[in-house]
């Protein structure tokens, strides 16, 4: 007969129950998938859209990470960042992702090294050098931050260490972390998607265009179909968004109206407009003034809800340019200095465009205001430095007068801006206006559903520099004074994913990862405290608790 009051009994029914429980646990958590991030700022999960992007995957995607090896303790942590991420991508790809990290110093032999190394970097993985204090020496290392993806037969190379001017390198590998996610997935977006979106780059009014433009032109391939069209022909509704940069001549009536009514049909536009025609071909003269340009946009950008004022910026904060200072015999010295109308713009907006970008270079840009437009939100994207002025026009353009004119006091204005998104249901420029000739009445929509225009007061953003010798372009934002390449194309290619919507991947950018470094001087100034703390505490409550134990036992037994 089973005694149901045995504790033998009870005991081996508890555990049964809980081998039942555990199994039932396994069992639903294979059915019901879950992840649960504990962390501050979710610095494990990942994006709803990315999560979209690798559940439909057809194929499998091998990615290859050649940051490994002998490498520092920074670039450890973002190993382990890269690590972690793609572990994430694997589990929601449904095992789709194959990652391996290679080290490329494992080639044997230095030539195969070599050539091995040079293989990367043609495929954009470029390398940077780390120095690093061992054993009271300075080493160096040549690593390649940076991973291979392929796909269906194509591949494409992603650099994932972020370059930001005058942040420290612990910083630096922050925003590098917080940008893992959106580096992998756009690069897997880029060969697994099928169809396109269609880029219009406008042309018929002295647009970018040649060997300025291939950059530009370059990188937009690259993502995007991409078609020149004219405003004055053509149905602009097949086109996901428009760009037009830096026009210099008059757009007529109807291709204004044409503008208007795409943007009113839910179209984007990209405006990079310069306000002045300044150019440096003639800013050796004393006498060179720039005067504004008619390009007849005026009335419809204001009611979009901004203005570009007939002004240039000038601040601190700039690039350089070459100046003849004197005479070495019969050769001229040239020094390289600061051109203010070469605005480094590195302070941005809190936005998913602009979110750890590194500074992009402007030319001859002008200051934007914002009037009342009802509907619209207007997010300001780009500023100039604390240290800086506005010239109304005409404005003197002149290298000779650059060492006589920079006085700091003359800038006084702080974080002027440059750039501007413009979001909502836009009204048209026509409506309660007479319709231009050769516009369809019929068709006429006077206001529109939601629609995104991004005004940057500068068309020379997407102007690539050409070699002066051999007259190739060079890569978007690289100076060749400096030899450093500004960020330029990582935010013309933001914007046009902003206003592509490109599934919401955009969205990844804007992961924050903080940092809690600890306080070196407090830790220095509290150092013995916290020891104490550590090591004397623990022992001295272990002994308490024993001496307290052992005295209870006493008092119990010896009374009894």
């Amino acid at each position: 007969m089973v005694n149901w009051k045995s504790k033998k009994l009870s005991d081996m029914l508890m555990l049964a129950n809980g081998l039942v429980l555990l199994v039932l646990i396994n069992i639903v958590s294979s059915i019901l998938f879950f992840r649960a991030d504990l962390t501050e700022e979710k610095r494990y999960s990942i994006k709803e859209p990315t999560k979209a992007l690798l559940r439909d995957l057809d194929d499998d995607v091998y990615i290859e990470v050649y940051l490994e090896g002998d490498i520092n303790a920074g670039f450890r942590r973002f190993q382990t960042a890269i690590r972690e991420t793609l572990e994430e991508f694997r589990v929601y790809s449904g095992n789709k992702i194959r990652y391996a990290f290679i080290d490329p110093a494992i080639a044997t032999g230095q030539k195969a090294r070599n050539e091995f190394m040079a293989e990367l970097a043609s495929k954009g993985i470029q390398p940077t050098r780390v120095f690093d204090n061992r054993d009271g020496q300075r080493t160096e290392k040549l690593v390649f931050p940076g991973a291979l993806i392929s796909y269906g037969g194509a591949e494409t190379g992603v650099n994932l260490l972020t370059s930001n001017l005058g942040t420290s390198s612990e910083e630096k590998l922050n925003r590098s972390i917080e940008g893992i996610e959106f580096e992998l997935a756009h690069a897997i977006y880029k060969l697994t998607v099928e169809t396109p979106k269609r880029i219009g780059l406008v042309r018929g009014h002295g647009e970018l265009d040649g060997a300025q433009a291939m950059a530009f032109r370059s990188a937009l391939q690259e993502v995007y179909d991409v078609v020149d069209v004219s405003l004055s022909a053509g149905n602009l509704d097949d086109f996901d968004a428009l760009v037009v940069a830096k026009p210099t001549t008059t757009f007529s009536e109807i291709e204004k109206y044409r503008l208007d009514q795409y943007i009113m049909r839910r179209g984007n536009v990209l405006l990079l407009l310069d306000k002045l025609e300044a150019s440096m071909d003639s800013a050796s003269r004393e006498d060179y003034f720039a005067f504004p340009y008619n390009l007849n946009l005026d009335d419809q950008l204001f009611k979009y809800g901004v203005r570009i004022n007939m002004d240039l910026v000038q601040d601190r904060s700039s690039g350089l340019t070459p100046v003849v200072t004197g005479q070495s015999g019969s050769k001229p010295e040239i020094q390289l200095m600061e051109w203010p109308f070469f605005p480094l713009i590195n302070r941005y907006a809190d936005h998913s465009i602009t979110h750890n970008l590194d500074a992009v270079v402007m030319r001859f840009a002008s200051s934007i205001d914002t009037v009342k437009a009802d509907g619209i939100r207007k997010t300001p994207l780009l500023f100039t430095s604390q240290y800086s002025r506005t010239l109304t026009a005409p404005v003197n353009v002149s290298i000779p007068a650059l060492r006589r004119d920079i006085k700091p006091e003359n800038y006084s204005k702080q974080f002027i801006p440059v750039g501007y998104l413009l979001e909502g249901q836009f009204t048209s420029l026509f409506r309660n206006r007479f319709l231009p000739e050769g516009a369809d009445k019929a068709s006429f929509t006077a206001a529109g559903g939601p629609a995104k225009i991004i005004v940057v007061a500068d068309g020379d953003l997407a102007a690539n520099a050409v070699h002066p010798r051999t007259r190739q372009p060079q890569p978007l934002g690289f100076d060749v004074f400096t030899n450093y390449t500004y960020a330029n194309q990582d935010l013309l290619m933001n914007m046009l994913a902003y206003l592509t919507d490109e599934n919401g991947l955009i969205k990844a950018r804007n992961k924050e990862i903080k940092i809690r470094p600890l306080d070196r001087q407090k830790v220095a100034s509290e150092k013995l405290k916290w020891q104490l703390i550590n090591l004397a505490l623990p022992l001295v409550v272990l002994v308490a608790f024993g001496t307290a134990r052992a005295f209870v036992r006493k008092k119990r037994y010896a009374s009894f």
